[in-house]
């Protein structure tokens, strides 16, 4: 398996739900991401209490650059979403970073698959082992609302 790149200097990943800035979250994901735009505040907190949640932090002031979700019963599947690196911390690994943590952190739990889907980031996934699916076609989905 491909191991992701050491965490980029100068910064910390945490799980710690106290330490996300939920209010911060919200407004990047839901007036910056492609994926999140218009998502009400009400709908990313219930995202955030129902998920395992992973905090990028500037490690001398302890201000939050990134954030990452994850979906799983911690048995068998998880769902990565909500990859977001504040832009004036893009370009520095820290995407790379949130992805091997995520990763690392589920390692363990021996995890049958994580999922994910991009529109714009694959090189960002690929260094950390993820791939595109061998057989799309066996997928399926049902579509929700917004």
């Amino acid at each position: 398996m491909l191991r992701a790149p050491l965490r980029p200097d100068g910064f910390e990943i945490s799980t710690d739900p106290a330490r996300l800035d939920a209010a911060l979250i919200h407004r990047w994901l839901s007036e910056d991401a492609y994926w999140a735009l218009g998502r009400t505040r009400e709908k990313q907190d219930r995202a955030i209490a129902g998920s395992l949640n992973f905090g990028a932090y500037d490690s001398a002031t302890g201000a939050q650059l990134g954030y990452a979700r994850v979906i799983t019963d911690l048995a068998d599947f998880a769902w990565l979403c909500d990859v977001y690196v504040a832009p004036t911390a893009r370009g520095r690994g820290l995407g790379t970073a949130l992805a091997g943590a995520v990763r690392d952190h589920l390692a363990p739990y021996g995890l049958r698959r994580i999922l994910l889907a991009t529109g714009d980031a694959h090189q960002v996934y690929a260094r950390v082992g993820f791939e595109p699916l061998a057989d799309p076609e066996k997928w399926m989905i049902l579509p929700g609302r917004s």
